[in-house]
């Protein structure tokens, strides 16, 4: 449950960060946007390292599904531009890809 927690968090926190940039050099707004960006995206480096895993490039594998939903999900909510089949079957595809990653049985070789 952690886990999924941190994902849903780290998400919010990457996109929010990167919206912010975003916002100062592709919308004019003032560069003093950069810095709740910066916050935003240390707080999301954090929560990543939450993740139960043992090797840091499988967790963040994994995330990689959760933050293409979660990217959808803002288009949507924030900017106002619905995701269509495709951007919705895609992202269904990605988390399977995250599920596979994380539940998937390890043994050592």
């Amino acid at each position: 449950m952690l886990t999924i927690a941190a994902y849903i968090g780290a998400a919010i926190a990457e996109i929010a960060g990167c919206f912010a940039f975003w916002m100062w050099l592709r919308l004019d707004k003032p560069a003093w946007w950069a810095i709740p960006g910066l916050a935003s995206l240390a707080l999301f480096a954090f929560l990543l390292t939450l993740v139960d895993s043992a090797a840091a490039g499988r967790a963040f594998a994994a995330y990689g599904g959760v933050y293409i939903a979660a990217s959808l999900v803002w288009l949507w909510l924030v900017e106002r531009v619905p995701p269509d089949r495709w951007d919705l079957i895609g992202a269904g595809v990605c988390l399977l890809g995250s599920v596979i990653i994380l539940a998937a049985p390890r043994t050592l070789l």
